[in-house]
């Protein structure tokens, strides 16, 4: 049996599927902006790219984590 993915993660099959980039794209874009904070971000993903809140904000804290963790 398979774990269920959780936490923001979860979000990556339907985001790839809306938006039509895959989450590696979504997260370049966020890597690349000269923003660094995660309100700000979320913003600019939802007015400047489109994304629904919950998607954006999951693909922000995730892409965030992992480049903490690094």
């Amino acid at each position: 049996m398979t774990d269920a993915v959780k936490g923001p993660a979860s979000y990556f099959p339907s985001i790839e599927k809306k938006y039509g980039r895959p989450v590696s794209e979504w997260k370049d874009l966020i890597r690349a902006s000269p923003l660094t904070e995660h309100m700000e971000l979320v913003t600019w993903l939802k007015t400047e790219h489109g994304l629904g809140h919950g998607h954006a904000n999951a693909l922000v804290a995730h892409t965030l984590a992992e480049d903490k963790a690094r």
